[in-house]
Formats: C-alpha cells, structure tokens, sequence
C-alpha cells in the first residue's frame, strides 16, 4: 500500500499508481473496467520537477519495509 500526504495537505491518499502528466503528479485512486479515478496530489514548477518528484517516490517504494510505504509530497 502507498499513503501520500497531498502537497496541500489536505488528504491522506491510498494510490495504485502514480503519473505524471506535465506539471502536476496525479494518484489512481481506483480503476474499474471503463473508468478510472485519480486526483492531482501535486503541482510543481516543471514537468521535469515532477519527473524528480516521481523518481524520489520509487526510491521510497524501493527501500520500504512492510505492506505500507508513506509519502509527504513536497512543497516545491
């Protein structure tokens, strides 16, 4: 599971995926078979910003321990 503080902080979120689409990073939140529902939990200065945020998440994932993996979403 993988828990994201929103760079507002205003939700808690329970993603499946994470994208990056220009400036904003957004979290699946869920899918279903026509459908799929997602949220922007950041918005950065460059979509190459982004790309950073992105890649700091998977370094996360990757050195997590256990079933749960949190992440506050940076300010900037």
């Amino acid at each position: 599971m993988l828990w994201i503080l929103t760079q507002n902080e205003k939700s808690i979120m329970n993603v499946k995926e994470v994208m990056v689409k220009g400036k904003y990073i957004e979290g699946v939140i869920n899918r279903g078979s026509f459908t799929e529902w997602s949220k922007a939990i950041g918005k950065y200065e460059s979509s190459e910003r982004a790309t950073e945020i992105l890649h700091e998440i998977f370094m996360k994932i990757e050195e997590g321990k256990g079933n749960s993996i949190t992440y506050t979403m940076p300010e900037k």
